[in-house]
């Protein structure tokens, strides 16, 4: 059998919601694995009726380039929900609008029907927003809350597409120990719930992998008395750029800096999933005033940006904040430095010429001077570019 990379562990749902501890047991080490990885299927775009709309303002030019020249984009848009007496009670968002056509209502001759494109985020708070009996319907804004008027109600036209199945995961090479190994002698078909864990070559647990129901087995190719198993997957699976960061994290937490670097910007997302996984807790802070030291030849992007931090301030692979609000909490300390504290940022151009582009990207995505802006007002780091 080759080096394993990933151990398959009982998994109990009961006992895991309970906090009891002790509980899991060694199932088998598996050499690899197949149709692991896969990353988030693209948000759904449906197209939508704004029935009734009094367009105003951006929407209402919007519309007369719709008509002379097709579809025209409009980006994000929110629906204020209003009550009877026209007070907006809650809020429906949408993103990547675009504006298909529009035609007269039937209803109302003065008013319009507008046909959108458009994608609902996950965090809308269901899945269709519903009129509140005797309401005059929604007011539309656009992300920075500009009226574009107002419509009546809203009628989803498009269907949601069924889920595309998913293949099964496969461990190979595995060998049985305990349990499983006594379950599979013994012909069992119902072998229970497993948690995959990625390891480093020395067996220490890098990162939870993937849960779910161990369907069934046969024997591997890859040497006498080793299985292939198959797992129905409950758990989302992780993204393919995990892969690539498993690899760079294969011998253990890294010992060279920048490693991250090698990364894309998806990779760099799951490097800070990663270092906060494997970060130490219950460590000493460094004392206030602290100077640190922040390599900049690489922040090209956000996530890039905190992979550098996490460096400057806990060493390779280390891990300070993988956002504004983490940021926020690492700086309150017992993440390994306490403000007051001097922040070194060498080759801070690279980071300002690519936190720009990022940001045209990126919805909400900070700049470079909002990011110099959060640490130095009221977080009290002193930076000094270099």
């Amino acid at each position: 059998m080759g080096a394993p990379k990933y151990v398959l562990l009982s998994y109990d749902r009961q006992a895991d919601f309970g906090g009891e501890e002790g509980y899991e047991e060694t199932w088998a080490w598996c050499e690899d694995a197949e149709d692991l990885f896969a990353d988030p299927s693209p948000p759904l775009r449906e197209v939508y009726d704004l029935l009734g709309c009094a367009p105003e303002g951006q929407l209402s030019e919007a519309l007369t380039r719709t008509r002379a020249g097709g579809p025209v984009p409009l980006g994000s848009l929110t629906l204020e929900i209003l009550d009877r007496t026209g007070t907006a009670v809650g809020e429906w968002h949408l993103e990547g609008t675009r504006l298909l056509g529009d035609r007269p209502c039937a209803r109302d001759l003065t008013l319009r029907d507008v046909t959108i494109e458009a994608t609902a985020p996950d965090h809308n708070p269901y899945d269709h927003p519903r009129r509140l009996p005797l309401s005059p319907g929604y007011r539309l804004l656009d992300a920075h809350r500009t009226p574009h008027g107002t419509c009546r109600d809203l009628a989803r036209v498009s269907e949601v597409a069924d889920e595309p199945m998913e293949p099964p995961l496969r461990l190979l090479g595995c060998s049985p120990q305990g349990a499983l190994r006594t379950a599979l002698d013994a012909g069992e078909e119902d072998l229970g719930h497993a948690k995959v864990l990625r390891i480093d070559t020395s067996g220490r647990v890098l990162q939870t992998a993937a849960e779910g129901e161990l369907r069934a087995w046969i024997p591997s190719a890859r040497g006498p008395g080793l299985v292939d198993l198959t797992l129905d997957l409950w758990s989302e699976r992780p993204p393919i750029a995990a892969g690539a960061v498993w690899e760079l994290w294969a011998e253990g937490r890294p010992t060279e800096p920048n490693l991250w670097a090698r990364c894309d910007h998806g990779g760099r997302k799951f490097w800070l999933r990663t270092a906060l996984d494997n970060h130490e807790h219950g460590g000493h802070d460094r004392p206030p005033g602290t100077t640190y030291h922040l390599d900049g030849r690489h922040i090209t992007d956000l996530p890039g940006f905190f992979c550098a931090l996490g460096e400057a301030v806990n060493g390779p692979g280390g891990y300070f904040g993988w956002g504004l609000d983490a940021l926020d909490d690492c700086l309150r300390g017992h993440w390994g430095a306490t403000p007051p504290l001097r922040l070194v940022w060498h080759d801070s151009d690279v980071a300002r010429r690519g936190l720009a582009l990022a940001r045209q990207t990126a919805r909400r995505a900070p700049d470079f001077e909002e990011l110099l802006a959060f640490l130095t007002e009221g977080h009290r780091v002193d930076i000094q570019l270099a």
